[in-house]
């Protein structure tokens, strides 16, 4: 059943990338030198990108992606060559084709970002200008001419001039020339992890293979933040997996129109600013971002239709670490139960994800509700949700427990990441390597059991997995007196969260607003929360801002005057992380008004990043 099995399953997607314009599949990349200048004044970069290129079957033409960019000359084995600019195919940019003949290539190509660049964004920094660059999905063909597709993966070398401070997606190298910043990666690395930043940056360390960077006003309190647990992180992912091939984990906070949590980039993850919350309970996204450096950056899908790959596996790496994080701290303290209390901690996590699975499943297109995705003639960032990260958790969480637990599925970890390792995937890759590995450990009729239609290709929630609800029972417990007050009334509850830790403050306020959508709720008693809770009201923890004004907003009547909506649109405007920015205005659209959301939206817009500007104007309708 095994090879029937697979060979079903490559039938249901591409077998090439279809988000790409280029012939990747004809070429085998060998090195990349990318050279990028900063220019402050005109907002743009300048370079040039030098591919060692092996031609697989003597193609005439090398196609590369580009999107909006100015082509200025192409060399092809030292001589000057001829190219051509296609026309633009939305929403995948212009085919840059460059005619070839042999099997050994040398391309070289000058180039310069337009102000219609998606990938790049020039701002004033706390202490100066500063610029930041964003590739995933598809946008690094606006930075540089490139095969735009994870399938591709190659060394590089990087080169980055400009008057601040550079970062790049690399390890740095000496450089003697006043302005000139160089990096050296000789692990392959697909497009959408290529990065430059450039700043008034300064570093602390926060671990012996670990430095953080920010600009000078906020260095010390993200030191605070991340220096407790960093090297704990690394060390923990290492035994689960295997040893960390990087050489450094530095990381980077970037500015407030980072459009995302985190940003793996090899090297130098980028981090939100909302992540400084002062309390560490945000420090689960620096061990996402960790658990990237083995799923993703090391293993990689093959196309954004098998996402999953890339975001399903970290979070499952991710609350594994939070797991033997817990039990860790829980031993230091002399608990006989520590294991089993760090296996709490994982499935708190998991009902906290289950939560948000729920919800995405019940909001988001259902095309995209499914782990393996159709995206011909789309556009991957209108797939992005966290469909991937949870559905593709939920679904290896199954497969360790249908295949006897951790102990059984550890070893599978380690032999996956070791066979895949600076290779990209597909599903049916994966699928197979499962049998691979599970068949001759008599485990062949487990597998053929697994529901491969439902989970890979169905939309909505998968099947409900058994949760320990230990350190979940007292969030319950409050939400239930919430529930029997707005069913029958009596005696107002009152503020029980005093011993809650950040996740069950997170996990409170999405079960109460989960469980208030399905009963008759009156404003007056939402208006009185504020007065019940004021830590709430006075945290700067962006996952509790943001759950806490869905509660108000979603069922306290307010209106544009009011205070606490004010209070929460001028917040969206100090933001740019798009996990807030999005839902904060729907939220705003569909608890007060669109006017005020539009309002609100075009107030600030020029602050957000342009991805996350192009997603809210689609969320708000002003795309049309």
């Amino acid at each position: 059943m095994a090879r029937e099995l697979v060979e079903s399953i490559k039938k249901r997607f591409h077998a090439l990338d279809p988000c790409t314009n280029s012939n990747y599949s004809h070429f085998k990349v060998v090195n990349t030198d990318l050279s990028l200048t900063v220019s402050f004044e005109t907002k743009t970069l300048s370079g040039t990108v030098i591919y060692d290129l092996v031609n697989l079957d003597d193609t005439t033409e090398v196609i590369l992606d580009t999107s909006a960019l100015v082509i200025n000359s192409v060399t092809v084995n030292g001589q000057d060559a001829e190219f051509e600019l296609k026309p633009v195919k939305p929403p995948y940019g212009a085919p840059l084709v460059i005619p070839v003949h042999g099997k050994e290539l040398k391309i070289a190509i000058e180039f310069k970002t337009t102000d219609k660049c998606t990938a790049i964004q020039f701002i004033q920094g706390d202490t100066g200008p500063y610029v930041f660059s964003q590739c995933e999905a598809i946008h690094a063909r606006s930075l540089f001419p490139c095969f735009d597709t994870p399938a591709v993966k190659s060394p590089y070398k990087f080169t980055g001039h400009s008057p601040a401070v550079v970062t790049m997606s690399g390890r740095p190298q000496p450089s003697d020339a006043s302005g000139t910043y160089v990096f050296d990666q000789p692990i392959p690395i697909p497009s959408y992890l290529v990065s430059i930043t450039s700043g008034n940056l300064l570093k602390a360390p926060i671990g012996p293979r670990s430095d953080v960077y920010s600009e000078e006003p906020n260095l010390k309190k993200c030191q605070w933040e991340f220096e407790k647990d960093m090297e704990n992180y690394i060390q923990i992912a290492e035994r689960i997996v295997f040893d960390y091939e990087w050489s450094r984990f530095d990381s980077l906070v970037l500015p407030s129109s980072f459009p995302y949590g985190g940003m793996e980039i090899p090297n130098m993850t980028q981090l939100t600013p909302t992540l400084i919350s002062g309390d560490r309970t945000q420090t689960k996204v620096m061990a996402h971002e960790l658990a990237h450096s083995w799923s993703g950056n090391l293993v990689t899908n093959a196309s954004w239709e098998h996402f999953w790959l890339n975001e399903g596996w970290t979070v499952y790496l991710e609350r594994r670490i939070l797991g033997a994080i817990a039990a860790e701290e829980a031993k230091k303290e002399g608990r006989r139960d520590a294991d089993e209390y760090g296996e709490q901690v994982r499935h708190f996590n998991l009902i906290n994800g289950w939560n948000e699975l729920t919800e995405t499943c019940e909001t988001f297109d259902k095309r995209y509700t499914k782990l393996v995705l159709d995206l011909e003639n789309g556009d991957p960032d209108d797939s992005f949700s966290k469909i991937p990260y949870e559905k593709g958790s939920f679904f290896l969480y199954h497969l360790e427990t249908k295949l006897g637990g951790i102990k059984e599925f550890d070893p599978f970890i380690k032999y996956y990441f070791n066979k895949f390792k600076y290779q990209s995937l597909n599903t049916a890759d994966f699928v197979d390597t499962l049998y691979d590995f599970y068949e001759p450990k008599g485990k062949k009729e487990t597998l053929d059991n697994i529901d491969w239609e439902t989970w890979l290709f169905v939309s909505g929630l998968p099947e409900k997995p058994e949760f320990d609800l230990t350190l979940a029972s007292q969030v319950y417990k409050l939400v239930d007196k919430w529930v029997v007050y707005v069913e029958k009334g009596g005696k107002l509850p009152g503020d029980e969260t005093e011993h809650f830790e950040g996740e069950q403050d997170m996990l409170f306020l999405e079960t109460l607003t989960a469980k208030f959508k399905t009963l008759k709720v009156k404003p007056e008693t939402i208006r009185e929360f504020p007065k019940i809770y004021p830590k709430y009201t006075a945290s700067k923890n962006g996952e509790i801002i943001s759950r806490w004004n869905e509660l108000l907003i979603s069922f306290g009547k307010y209106t544009p005057e009011d205070e606490l909506v004010q209070t929460f649109a001028a917040w969206l405007g100090t933001i740019g992380r798009m996990k807030y920015v999005r839902p904060g205005y729907v939220l705003l659209k569909n608890g007060v008004s669109r006017d005020f959301a539009v309002e609100t939206f075009k107030k600030y817009e020029h602050t957000y990043h342009p991805i996350c500007r192009t997603m809210v104007k689609k969320d708000l309708g002003l795309d049309k």
